[in-house]
């Protein structure tokens, strides 16, 4: 102890000169300290530590009020002999501790999410609100909404209202400015006109009757373009209806999946799909689908090849697309039927569902059969392609009683070594009004063809139209071949109609494929 006291005395000591050494250079003078002799034990204790902690709160804070903290609700001042009290202190506890987990819970549900989810229905124990919330008023509950524009008095049945210099019409230009300011609140909830809170909005006759129009033109627009969304097929895209009829198919195992596009024409997108099973027909492993387009932008003129056919004269609707591309898939159906049965090289047909022809793919592995006029073929294969394109179109003629109307390089494929044909939506009868013009200009694309393939051994397009409808027409120039053709057209088309329904009567589509209009 003796030890302590004199480290301290000189600790003291050197701090004294210390200080009195700052005295004389401290330009605020030396500070007098009294130092109090301390033992270790002293030091050491814990209670001194206190109570010099809290004369130090005391010096620091002289003016600020103690309050007596005491718990809520603890067993010093609550009575706990009553076990209902010790029933609710502990359901009380219990109500904090959920409280806390619900807390916890909430906080990780919502992370760092800006939309937040509440658990406050959840919890035991509601914040306590005081009565002011009695006085408080939704603003929703009254009659004024700041966020909504004070709309003008009306005008008095007279039209006007004050007297002398004062009058005021209703074709004063403020009354009128406000009133078409509250008039944009009718305008289509798409049509943004801004915020005027606050703001004393007046709008002329000519601008409100611009934005009034460009309002009703925008509104037209958006209808349209959300019609052609959803009612039409176009840009290798089907609509909501096609895309069911898909699923169907899938649905029932007639198709196993479909992929990707295959081709995409003037009327038609053609999508590869895998081939699954059917109860009364043999379904190919590989089929393409045909999707009729419903817009009739890209081919306005496709009623001039139906509405003069008599299978479908009776049946046909300028008024109804939807109708007509139904018709339009029905008569390919038909058409590649007939040639089937004829022996012709065609899709086969499997299901026709509306506006959807299931066919057989042609290609394999899903590598489609190249068009005529991308196949590069040697001089004999070409030759032998263009006899049987000639065998192909008699066959079409004479056994099948139809006129392709749009043969082409384009609509010829090349697989296994041999010619098929495609695309036949358009196909008429030669008793069709024009029949024969859609014949001879088949005639004029063939052999337009071949001779700038190099086949020395191509017709002309008259002879071949000769050779194919065995007319013998004689005309020395195109002009009167034409002409002889319509006239012929005129002359016999009594004729031609019986002998073309004599022709149908023994064609019977009794074998053709399903058709489901579900």
């Amino acid at each position: 102890m003796d030890q302590v006291e004199i480290i301290a005395n000189s600790t003291e000591n050197s701090a004294g000169v210390d200080k009195q050494d700052c005295g004389k250079k401290c330009p605020w003078g030396s500070t007098s300290y009294v130092s109090v002799p301390c033992s270790l034990t002293d030091v050491m204790s814990e209670e001194l530590a206190k109570e010099l902690q809290k004369e130090e709160e005391i010096t620091a804070f002289q003016n600020v009020v103690v309050v007596d903290e005491t718990p809520f609700v603890t067993g010093d001042n609550i009575d706990t002999s009553s076990d209902m009290v010790l029933a609710q202190m502990l359901q009380m506890e219990y109500d904090r501790e959920f409280d806390a987990q619900l807390k916890r819970e909430e906080k990780k549900f919502n992370g760092d999410s800006k939309v937040t989810v509440s658990f406050e229905n959840y919890r035991k124990l509601q914040p306590f609100d005081s009565d002011s919330s009695e006085d408080e008023v939704d603003w929703q509950d009254t009659r004024h909404d700041p966020y909504k524009a004070d709309k003008p008095s009306a005008t008095p049945k007279k039209g006007f209202t004050g007297k002398g210099k004062d009058i005021t019409t209703k074709h004063d230009e403020v009354v009128c400015g406000r009133k078409n300011t509250a008039r944009m609140e009718n305008f289509a909830p798409e049509f943004q006109v801004g915020d005027g809170l606050g703001m004393d909005l007046k709008l002329s006759n000519h601008v409100f009757n611009a934005l009034k129009q460009y309002s009703y033109n925008e509104q037209r627009r958006s209808a349209r373009l959300h019609e052609k969304k959803e009612h039409s097929t176009a840009e290798k895209a089907v609509d909501p209806k096609t895309r069911l009829l898909l699923y169907k198919m899938v649905n029932a195992g007639i198709l196993e999946s479909v992929t990707g596009c295959i081709s995409e024409g003037k009327e038609s997108v053609v999508f590869y799909a895998k081939g699954g099973k059917m109860e009364d027909k043999v379904v190919p492993e590989e089929c393409a689908i045909k999707v009729f387009k419903t817009t009739l932008n890209e081919f306005k003129n496709r009623d001039k090849y139906i509405k003069d056919d008599y299978r479908f004269k009776e049946r046909f609707s300028k008024l109804n697309p939807r109708k007509v591309i139904r018709m339009w898939a029905e008569k390919e159906m038909h058409n590649l039927t007939r040639m089937q049965q004829a022996g012709i090289l065609c899709p086969e047909v499997v299901i026709l569902k509306k506006h959807v022809l299931v066919m057989s793919f042609i290609g394999k592995d899903q590598v489609p059969a190249p068009k005529l006029k991308d196949v590069k073929l040697s001089r004999e294969d070409m030759k032998q392609a263009y006899y049987q394109v000639l065998y192909m179109m008699q066959q079409l003629y004479h056994e099948c009683n139809l006129v392709h109307a749009d043969l082409s390089e384009y609509n010829l494929l090349w697989h296994d070594g041999k010619v098929w044909l495609i695309d036949v939506s358009q196909s008429v009868e030669p008793t069709h009004p024009y029949g024969l013009q859609f014949l001879f200009r088949d005639c004029t694309n063939v052999s337009q063809f071949f001779q700038k393939s190099g086949v020395t051994e191509t017709l002309n397009e008259r002879e071949l139209f000769n050779a194919v409808s065995n007319l013998n027409i004689t005309a020395d120039n195109e002009v009167d071949f034409i002409a002889e053709i319509e006239t012929l057209q005129k002359v016999n088309e009594d004729h031609t109609q019986l002998h073309g329904k004599k022709t149908a009567e023994f064609h019977s589509d009794s074998g053709d494929p399903p058709i489901i209009d579900e």
